[in-house]
């Protein structure tokens, strides 16, 4: 988004929230919109566990980016720790650094559970 506008074509089905804290705008979406998949970028933040959980209760499937090298990385970050020790995650897509968007790595961590 730039100044309220959409700066790629994500189809006529798709609703962005902006300008608001992803942990609010996921229990938002899932209480006034029904969603059939929730997307935000850049996960990991304080209290990101709790929304994620709440949206996978829900019945919604995500997609989540966060930052990091390796998957070691992202056991570092607490919050994604909890996510992955809880079995929240089910896939986890490393991409290459050297080329963009190609994918190095793919992890299927086995079996959902909910906090």
């Amino acid at each position: 988004m730039y100044k309220g506008i959409p700066q790629n074509n994500l189809g006529d089905r798709t609703d962005i929230l902006e300008n608001i804290p992803k942990t609010i705008g996921m229990k938002m979406l899932i209480r006034s919109m029904a969603p059939d998949i929730i997307v935000a970028d850049e996960i990991g933040g304080l209290n990101d566990a709790e929304a994620i959980n709440y949206v996978a209760c829900s019945g919604v499937r995500c997609i989540f980016t966060a930052h990091g090298e390796s998957l070691e990385d992202l056991y570092k970050n607490p919050e994604l720790n909890k996510l992955i020790n809880l079995h929240i995650i089910d896939r986890i897509l490393i991409l290459s650094g050297n080329e963009k968007g190609k994918i190095s790595k793919i992890y299927r961590l086995e079996g959902l559970r909910y906090i």
